[in-house]
């Protein structure tokens, strides 16, 4: 889990925890969501509760595999709210893997 901010920093950010969760699916679709919980720093019950409105959304599907879920995000789908609908899914996901994956890919 991660740690609360010191008494000094506010306790707000930038994203929400359904940004968080498909980050992390992202980086690691074969997660288990106990794995995912324990990098975003919030309940199982409440990544499977995101899991389940990001499905019902049409932005991620769930296949299995063996014992395992694995997850697909659909990229192209646009962001939800009025004012970022413009975007789409994997340009926010580009927005925050994209570099660092270029990066590890160059060893820069």
């Amino acid at each position: 889990m991660t740690q609360p901010p010191p008494p000094h920093e506010p306790s707000w950010t930038f994203l929400s925890n359904h940004s968080r969760v498909l980050l992390c699916l992202k980086r690691q679709p074969d997660a288990t969501l106990r794995q995912v919980s324990a990098d975003v720093g919030i309940t199982e019950r409440a990544v499977q509760r995101i899991v389940r409105d990001l499905e019902d959304a049409g932005i991620l599907t769930r296949q299995r595999v063996g014992r395992r879920n694995t997850y697909q995000i659909e990229v192209g789908r646009p962001l939800r709210h009025p004012l970022d609908a413009h975007r789409r899914v994997g340009d926010l996901l580009d927005l925050f893997l994209g570099e660092a994956e270029k990066t590890e890919k160059t060893g820069g």
